[in-house]
């Protein structure tokens, strides 16, 4: 048995409808990272000075030793960037990050956050990497971290993004706070639901192409313009598909020390004029939408197909396939996960072991179908499946004539093929399949079973399509 552990599906072709207040067309959410006073510095015990996100292309950390250039770059986000950062967003509902050792040395700061009605979430303990440390260390900056936060803003984070993360970092956050969404996720325009650290865990996904720190590295943004351009496209689409019913997000990051430069400044003063001439835009902090997300779309509690047992998963599809559980237990040993979890997720597992079976065995799969209208079906001996399926077009109630009709095709298919007729029946209706009926039985044996075994798989899956929307 292998589980593949990444959701590679989502919400697919039909996510759920966001309902944002108002009949909103669309979600802006701006971030602002707060980190100047919480990055790598030796000053703050760290080994070595910050490299990441600044004005200096390929910067190196510095072993042991302060850098005055980087140090001054980050103290440009605190000390003049915030500022006009905030006036002009203090009329607007974001989401600050806050890295709990930059807010403790920002009393000002802070106080301006508070005032003007911005969500604190937190950007944890410190602004470094977490990928190398143990789960123990980690758990112990996120504790740490939280502890902080509430101590500086007074209440506890409802929201979390680490941004350096760790593959455990979702579930430790999960397992220490009491947080109404994490962020540490790019998977999507909408929030979603995982497990992670033992129960149910809304994430609030995150951007990292709306994002000002792509004027920080080489393949990215060279001046206001094209920031702006970037994101008045990103607006227009997401509010495009909002129209036509299906809201987004919009999700925004700004950092002080980036975005505070007069020259980007500018650029985004330009887009929240944009945004603001449009009706139906719903500015919001990441915890109103988690709030809001969590009422309209509740965790969904299913029985997962990719964490049954193989007793379990062969009771539940091993009649997908008619009279064919061997499908079924041979779907079971492959790579599963979450992807699977849904009709077109099984099926593609069991579509895959048929498909790869001798002609023999498939062979087998075809005369284990009953034939249309046949004795089977006179003797109320089908399965439960192909008992609605043949009712579901009459077939269970022929006159005396179409009866005749379908025993005399029935009995030439067989004697031509080896095999009875099988087509979908719920595609079609009793007049189509009588017409490929008749169209079939003049095909040669090697296109007739390729058909055959098309038709089979196509039943399966309007099987489980049944299966999983019941």
């Amino acid at each position: 048995m292998q589980r593949y552990p990444r959701d590679l599906s989502g919400y697919g072709a039909n996510p759920p409808k966001a309902n944002w207040p108002g009949g909103a067309k669309i979600a802006v959410q701006i971030v602002l990272n707060y980190e100047e006073g919480g990055e790598n510095n030796i000053l703050h015990g760290d080994a070595a000075s910050e490299a990441f996100l600044s004005e200096i292309t390929g910067a190196q950390p510095w072993q042991g030793q302060r850098h005055w250039n980087m140090e001054s770059i980050y103290e440009y986000g605190a000390r003049a960037g915030f500022w006009r950062v905030h006036q002009l967003l203090k009329d607007t509902p974001i989401t600050v990050y806050g890295v709990a050792t930059a807010l403790a040395r920002a009393p000002q700061q802070v106080a301006a956050m508070k005032s003007a009605g911005w969500e604190i979430a937190s950007h944890g303990f410190k602004w470094i990497e977490h990928k190398d440390m143990s789960v123990e260390e980690e758990r112990d900056h996120t504790r740490e971290a939280i502890r902080l936060h509430t101590e500086v803003t007074g209440t506890p984070p409802r929201g979390w993004y680490t941004g350096r993360c760790s593959m455990n970092t979702i579930d430790l956050a999960a397992e220490e706070g009491e947080l109404a969404y994490i962020a540490d996720s790019y998977a999507d325009d909408l929030p979603y639901w995982v497990k992670a650290g033992g129960k149910d865990q809304l994430i609030v996904p995150y951007t990292m192409d709306c994002n000002d720190m792509r004027f920080a590295i080489q393949a990215g943004y060279t001046n206001g313009d094209q920031f702006e351009s970037y994101l008045k496209d990103s607006f227009d689409m997401l509010y495009a598909e909002g129209e036509a019913g299906a809201p987004k997000m919009l999700s925004i990051g700004l950092h002080c020390r980036l975005i505070g430069r007069p020259g980007r400044a500018a650029a985004l003063l330009r887009v929240l004029n944009y945004y603001r001439e449009h009706e139906g835009v719903w500015f919001a902090t990441r915890e109103q939408i988690a709030d809001h997300w969590m009422k309209e779309n509740p965790p969904m509690h299913i029985n997962r197909p990719s964490e049954m047992d193989k007793q379990t998963f062969v009771s539940e599809f091993g009649g997908i396939f008619e009279h064919s559980p061997w499908i079924a237990e041979g779907a079971f040993d492959l790579e599963l996960g979450p992807t699977h979890d849904n009709a077109l997720g099984v099926h593609s597992a069991l579509a895959r072991v048929f498909r790869s079976s001798s002609e023999e065995q498939r062979l087998g799969v075809l005369v284990a179908h009953p034939d249309l209208a046949g004795k089977l079906a006179e003797a109320k001996r089908l399965t439960a499946e192909s008992t609605a399926e043949q009712a579901s077009v009459g077939l269970d109630a022929l006159t005396d004539e179409e009866r005749a009709m379908f025993t005399e095709l029935n009995t030439a298919y067989v004697a031509k093929f080896g095999f009875p007729f099988i087509i979908a029946v719920r595609d079609n209706t009793k007049a189509t399949i009588t017409e490929a009926f008749k169209r079939r039985i003049n095909n040669d044996r090697d296109a007739e079973f390729a058909e055959a075994c098309r038709q089979v798989e196509r039943i399966a899956e309007l099987r489980l399509l049944e299966k999983f929307d019941q």
